[in-house]
């Protein structure tokens, strides 16, 4: 067991780390007039979730109760019916995860983790123009909420888990709801001022740092390497291995195909197309990453990282405006990944889990499995989430004044610079 925890405990702080990788990714794609506004959310919108998790998100998620949430050890805070003795393995009222047997301190920091990751999704879609508070409110409100009525679902033992929907480490749960709470935003929000001209015409809004961008990546994949094999709940070196030659395989294909689509499509090879390539390629396979094999993790990462060309490029025209990619990264990457079970699954990879996917002889039972989880959870969170966003329009306001946004949201929003030694100037439109 000790090793088992050390384990999750490490994969835990990688995906802790990845925090670092968003406020790089984002803040690089960003102007600079907004870095200090989407570097302060990336950093406190994980200290928001965990006090929403730790009050009522967890025992929402994983608590005994029925097929749609957890009804019972709501308020991991009170201690009661929680604590273990040192060393100890729970075996309470969160039996959903009774499977994995570290101490329950160790089951709820990794699985906070992940419920800060989504919430962080959010940050880089609605940047350069949400107001501070109402994305802290936001944040707070999906973590302690929504996310984990989803995540009950799929890995509480939830209606979705019953059915047979497999998700191994959140492709679905963590990405896809990000995604969709990032799109009811975006909606709610508008695009930023000056992105769209008339006639259909789109304006680039270029990033200021792309050397923030590429290190915020790496930084993100490596922290792909705890999400992922971490989600094993126990240093099984077999699973690790796969999961981890899986993960990589993934990502390098996504940067590769992403790179070479847009070098088609755009007549040069764009950075920002390979960073969100890879990190398309690391959201499609984190579904399926412990149930397919390393040539099937090439194929899904490549589709997902040509699909995320095309997926901005869409948006654009769509007049979603998206200042990272993160509707397409998580969103497209997040429904691939899962369906990608449906099709590329063996069931001799992790037998007496998924079964064999359509691609391996095990017909359309899973696919259909897989495709009914994707529509159910992009419905959900999608009409919540847009009532909840409409709802903190209509109360705190959601958007920036005009000329806040013109000046930056630094100034605005906290009274200071990311570059103070430098004149900033902005196109206007």
């Amino acid at each position: 067991m000790a090793l088992d925890t050390v384990w999750v405990l490490l994969a835990g702080m990688l995906v802790f780390f990845m925090n670092l990788g968003f406020g790089l990714v984002e803040s690089g794609f960003a102007r600079a007039k907004n870095t200090v506004n989407i570097i302060s959310k990336n950093f406190i919108v994980f200290a928001v979730s965990t006090l929403a998790f730790l009050g009522i998100g967890w025992g929402l998620m994983y608590g005994d109760g029925n097929s749609f949430m957890g009804l019972k050890g709501l308020f991991f805070l009170s201690g009661a019916d929680n604590s273990p003795a040192v060393g100890d393995a729970y075996q309470g009222v969160y039996s959903a995860l009774n499977w994995t047997g570290v101490p329950l301190n160790a089951k709820f920091f990794f699985q906070l983790v992940f419920a800060g990751t989504a919430a962080t999704i959010v940050s880089g879609a609605v940047a350069e123009r949400i107001k501070y508070i109402s994305f802290i409110v936001f944040s707070f409100l999906l973590v302690a909420l929504v996310y984990p009525v989803i995540g009950h679902w799929v890995w509480g033992g939830g209606w979705l888990a019953q059915l047979g929907f497999w998700d191994f480490a959140g492709s679905t749960v963590v990405h896809s709801v990000g995604a969709w709470a990032a799109l009811a935003g975006v909606i709610v929000l508008g695009p930023r001022i000056g992105k769209y001209g008339p006639n259909g015409a789109v304006h680039a809004i270029p990033g200021h740092n792309m050397t923030s961008a590429m290190t915020g990546a790496l930084v993100l994949w490596l922290g792909w390497f705890g999400f992922n094999p971490g989600s094993t709940m126990a240093a099984d070196p077999t699973s690790i291995s796969h999961i981890v030659v899986t993960t990589n395989i993934a990502a390098a294909a996504g940067a590769v195909a992403a790179t070479t689509v847009a070098w088609l499509l755009l007549g040069k090879p764009d950075i920002g197309m390979t960073i969100n390539g890879a990190l398309g390629g690391l959201v499609g396979i984190t579904a399926g990453c412990a149930f397919v094999g390393i040539g099937s993790s090439l194929i899904i990462g490549a589709i997902a990282g040509a699909l995320i060309v095309f997926g901005v490029i869409a948006l654009d025209k769509l007049k979603i405006d998206d200042p990272v990619g993160a509707l397409a990264v998580h969103g497209m990457g997040g429904i691939l990944g899962t369906l990608a079970v449906g099709l590329f699954a063996q069931d001799s990879i992790a037998p007496g889990t998924t079964g064999d996917g359509l691609f391996f002889g095990g017909g359309a039972g899973l696919l259909v499995n897989q495709l009914i989880g994707v529509a159910a959870v992009g419905a959900t969170v999608f009409a919540v989430l847009l009532a909840i966003w409409l709802a903190i329009k209509a109360t705190l306001g959601v958007r920036v004044s005009a000329e806040e946004e013109m000046d930056g949201l630094d100034i605005g929003e906290h009274g200071n610079r990311a570059y103070p030694d430098f004149v900033q100037t902005d196109t206007v439109f």
